[in-house]
């Protein structure tokens, strides 16, 4: 009887030993592309005999927003600023130049070898992203 006592003992013992954690789950590395977004906005008008009119706009880059957004809504993959390091390269622009309600977030993603694996335009750039991030990650899921 102690011998199964002590053997049993063991196998509790050894069961409850701390393990090696997991290896953690390799993430798909993203690059996102310099945003080229432009915006330009302007008015004209007069009464009688003045006129008067302004023009204002420029360069309106988003990819500082593309990043955090695409931070918060794919934790799943990483997002990396070395482009010969990606694993896939996300283009993604804001249209300007429309009434808020009239542009759209176009994207495209390519994989390593520089092939395009989806593209798409999108009304919020919460969907554009979220649209990226599928495709990615089904990609990846078939690597």
């Amino acid at each position: 009887m102690p011998l199964i006592h002590t053997t049993l003992s063991l196998c509790l013992l050894c069961g409850a030993l701390p393990q090696d954690p997991p290896a953690p789950k390799e993430r798909p590395r993203v690059f996102v592309t310099e945003s080229q977004s432009w915006e330009i906005s302007g008015g004209l008008g007069g009464v009688d005999d003045a006129i008067g009119g302004a023009v204002s706009g420029g360069a309106r880059p988003q990819t500082a927003e593309v990043i955090k957004t695409f931070n918060e809504r794919c934790p799943e993959a990483v997002v990396t600023n070395r482009k010969d390091r990606a694993d896939y390269v996300l283009v993604l622009d804001h249209e300007g130049g429309k009434a808020s309600v009239r542009r759209d977030n176009k994207f495209a993603v390519f994989d390593k070898d520089g092939d395009a694996i989806k593209s798409g335009s999108t009304r919020s750039l919460g969907n554009a992203v979220k649209n990226s991030c599928v495709a990615i990650l089904g990609a990846w899921g078939r690597k």
